[in-house]
């Protein structure tokens, strides 16, 4: 059955502020492979400018899909979260995350679609600073496979 088209529009509250650690920083670079010196070496990161060392461009997905997650889980909206699939996800920066950073997610759905059986959403999150400044907006699209017919 297809979602509630009433939804698009609904934004969640705000998440709790998620501290950006400059060791997790490092672990995101190592594990994406980046070798960058802005993202472990902080004094790299003065010479580009910055206060401290910056996170690679996707370290925020990590923060943005688990308040994606409260649209996930809304039963209101009933997403069936066992079907779902990451299909997309893009990022358009104000500035780079910085260690130290507090930094909250607002999530707003865009669209609801139907698409061969599929419910496709969009949801985006508003990350904002502990200055309530904007640092990055994330689009997340999300795939519910359609249920298997028996």
């Amino acid at each position: 059955m297809a979602l509630d088209q009433s939804f698009v529009g609904r934004t969640y509250p705000a998440t709790d502020p998620y501290e950006v650690g400059r060791e997790k920083i490092r672990e995101f670079a190592e594990s994406v492979g980046d070798a960058n010196p802005a993202y472990t070496d902080p004094e790299a990161a003065r010479a580009l400018g910055h206060p401290d060392v910056i996170a690679p461009p996707t370290f925020v997905f990590a923060i943005s899909f688990r308040a994606a997650g409260m649209v996930i889980r809304d039963p209101q909206l009933g997403l069936d979260y066992d079907r779902v699939v990451h299909g997309e996800q893009k990022f358009a920066y104000t500035r780079p995350v910085v260690a130290g950073d507090r930094l909250t997610v607002t999530s707003t759905i865009e669209s609801i679609k139907s698409l061969a059986g599929n419910d496709v959403v969009m949801v985006r999150g508003e990350v904002h600073d502990a200055d309530s400044l904007h640092v990055v907006t994330v689009h997340t699209k999300l795939v519910a496979r359609a249920a298997e017919e028996a």
